[in-house]
């Protein structure tokens, strides 16, 4: 791997239960065993950053335990955000959100969580990681799981929140935002990526990655959820969607060099 190449992952690891369909299922012992499965693929992918999507920081659902750090001390990333999207307190206590790993310094995080739901609630965890002196800004973002409107809306809601970050940070970026996640899109062309190409059009000419490869489930894939939208002034991008069954998506792989 090239020192001026960066390498990102985006993962949704389902709460860490593997294949099994139903939450709450998952013994912690077999939770802690997957963990440090996907701990070991991002060590074998050498992936420098790490989007990850329905990360549990403690929830009963999922052995009330950090995922975070079990994953973050295993696989050796010195750095870690969270980004919480769900939050309940009581006997049926949930936490649980976006997440990312690098190993590069992460400068500035910031949550945004679309709607006020306590239980299935999906937002984006902006960073900034300092990548060979220079800032590069990534958005890890989860989209509405059922609904068009709805994910068009959050769409709507990040762009106008990158606006004012821009205004606000823009001049220290090396690159316009990086953004990825699990856009829960349906198998139709002018739903959350289309529309997404779109409204980053201000920025310039981005490139959607993968093309055309499914993500989901991930035994045979059939539908793609899981984007990277690489911004200008990263070259020689290459892509790859991850074989792998620790989850019900596959993880994508992007890695590239900044102009």
């Amino acid at each position: 791997m090239s020192p001026h190449r960066l390498r990102i992952v985006t993962f949704n690891i389902a709460h860490g239960r593997g294949l099994t369909p139903i939450q709450g299922l998952t013994s912690s012992r077999k939770l802690r065993h997957n963990l440090r499965r996907i701990a070991a693929l991002l060590g074998s992918l050498e992936a420098d950053v790490v989007a990850l999507q329905e990360v549990d920081e403690r929830s009963v659902w999922s052995g009330n335990f950090d995922h975070l750090d079990y994953i973050r001390a295993h696989a050796g990333y010195p750095f870690a955000a969270f980004g919480i999207n769900n939050r309940r307190v009581g006997l049926m206590n949930l936490c649980y959100g976006n997440a990312i790993l690098s190993r590069f310094q992460v400068a500035a995080t910031e949550t945004v969580v679309f709607g006020k739901r306590r239980v299935g609630e999906k937002g984006f965890l902006y960073a900034e990681i300092v990548f060979g002196g220079r800032i590069i800004p990534l958005v890890n973002l989860h989209l509405h799981f059922s609904s068009r409107r709805r994910r068009l809306l959050q769409l709507d809601q990040l762009v106008a929140w990158l606006r004012g970050k821009q205004h606000e940070r823009g001049a220290a970026w090396a690159v316009p935002p990086i953004v990825c996640g699990d856009f829960n899109v349906p198998d139709t062309r002018d739903d959350a990526t289309a529309s997404l190409l779109g409204l980053l059009h201000d920025y310039g000419d981005y490139t959607l990655h993968p093309r055309l490869v499914p993500t989901f489930p991930s035994p045979m894939p059939r539908r793609a959820l899981d984007f990277v939208f690489v911004p200008p002034r990263c070259r020689h991008v290459h892509c790859e969607v991850v074989r792998s069954v620790l989850s019900d998506h596959r993880p994508v792989l992007v890695e590239f060099s900044v102009a």
